[in-house]
């Protein structure tokens, strides 16, 4: 099987913002400040150079791991912001590490052509999904920030060096509801708009089932956070599955059709 290869213009922005997102992931001890803030920002601007020109190519691109790459730069979008409001969140290593592994693996499996004769209202569905995936991923990073200062605090390690608690959690269910929300729009627009967007009715294949499991377990978590108060680890082990699930659901199902099989999606 000949896999895709990205374009020359992909592979020279992609490799550049790949080394820009590991110089403040690898150094970030160091490095300035400044100087880490500066490489960050030039590999977002780089990032979405690269996205840009993938999605806007002749013909236009798509697969799991463009999609996993548009979901970090959404990621580190929402961390640029949020970093403003509140100095304290300390991820910027973790993420650039993360986004600079997308971008390469974005340039291994740049995906595979977008059907000329598809609706003109598929890529506004697909943004939505792709939104989707970027808030719950966000909801995941502040999970991961919630469990690490848990544990911070059961260590007694300097509790002012990160954000409160409570504030991570509000910030965690803020984005989990924002993708829920998202995701259901996505799914009702796939299901009754089947024909327009791809040409075909709604049906059960692997990721229909994955995508409304994952939208069941979103669900059962934010009617059990209202109804019965759920947190700590109750709330972040159903965090976890419904993400898990609805990582299956695209990027899983697309893996297996365009790697293991050598299909387009």
């Amino acid at each position: 099987m000949i896999l895709p290869s990205a374009s020359p213009v992909s592979l020279v922005l992609g490799l550049a913002a790949a080394v820009a997102y590991a110089l403040p992931a690898l150094f970030s001890q160091g490095m300035r400040p400044s100087a880490s803030r500066i490489a960050l920002i030039a590999a977002w601007l780089l990032h979405a150079a690269v996205l840009t020109w993938t999605l806007l190519a002749e013909p236009p691109r798509f697969g799991f791991a463009p999609a996993l790459s548009i979901t970090a730069w959404l990621v580190l979008t929402v961390y640029a912001v949020e970093s403003r409001l509140f100095p304290q969140m300390r991820a910027r290593w973790a993420l650039a590490g993360l986004a600079a592994l997308a971008v390469l693996l974005a340039l291994v499996f740049p995906g595979t052509p977008l059907h000329v004769q598809s609706s003109p209202w598929l890529p506004l569905h697909l943004a939505l999904g792709i939104a989707s995936y970027g808030l719950f991923a966000a909801a995941l990073v502040h999970a991961w920030l919630m469990t690490r200062a848990q544990k911070r605090m059961r260590l007694a390690v300097d509790p002012q060096s990160g954000m409160p608690l409570l504030a991570l959690e509000r910030l965690t269910f803020r984005f989990v509801t924002a993708g829920f929300v998202l995701l259901t729009a996505t799914l009702a627009a796939g299901l009754y708009f089947g024909e327009t967007l791809y040409g075909r009715a709604w049906r059960w294949d692997h990721k229909a089932v994955f995508s409304v499991l994952s939208w069941l377990t979103f669900a059962v978590l934010l009617l059990g956070r209202a109804r019965f108060g759920w947190r700590g680890r109750t709330a972040l082990r159903w965090l976890y599955i419904g993400s898990a699930l609805l990582l299956l659901a695209y990027v899983g199902s697309s893996f297996v059709l365009e790697v293991v099989l050598g299909r387009s999606v």
